[in-house]
């Protein structure tokens, strides 16, 4: 079986406002999967809240993966590095197959009205909350307009869903 890697950060990069520091992605990772599946998580990280997606650049990609995914010949392995990103061992926090829910959703950016400058992120016809879409990816409102900034939002990136949640 093909194996397609996600790799969370744990802390926040060197771009970020709040660089290093933690970013307990791991937690709300494990949060968002056990609560998925109907176990009782008050004693797990509660404080950390839940990281149900992961939002990527490169749809197109994610979407040819997620076709094998669904046909049962490929699974997701959601890692962190055990040290410097990119320099270290990755550790592998979950394998995740069709079976538990995981899917992808096309994300764009759209001008609300177009004579307006104003973007709002969108999943198919349907506007979605930023703050919504900013806690379900495990950050802030701020943190996660900070991690974005440089991402290139004329084109669509990829929510990668950890659960069977959808928007």
């Amino acid at each position: 079986m093909k194996t397609y890697v996600i790799t969370l950060s744990t802390n926040f990069p060197s771009t970020h406002p709040r660089k290093g520091d933690p970013t307990y992605f791991k937690e709300q990772l494990f949060n968002a999967i056990f609560r998925d599946r109907g176990y009782d998580i008050r004693g797990a990280y509660p404080k950390h809240g839940h990281k149900i997606h992961t939002i990527r650049a490169n749809y197109s990609l994610w979407a040819k993966r997620f076709e094998q995914i669904k046909k049962g010949e490929a699974c997701l392995s959601i890692r962190r590095w055990t040290g410097k990103p990119y320099r270290s061992e990755q550790y592998e926090m979950a394998r995740l197959t069709k079976d538990d829910g995981i899917g992808i959703q096309k994300l764009e950016f759209r001008k609300v009205f177009s004579q307006c400058r104003t973007v709002r992120p969108a999943v198919g016809d349907t506007y979605i909350d930023a703050q919504s879409l900013a806690s379900n990816d495990g950050l802030s409102l701020s943190d996660w307009t900070s991690w974005f900034e440089n991402y290139d939002k004329s084109k669509p990136l990829v929510i990668i869903h950890f659960t069977k949640f959808r928007y």
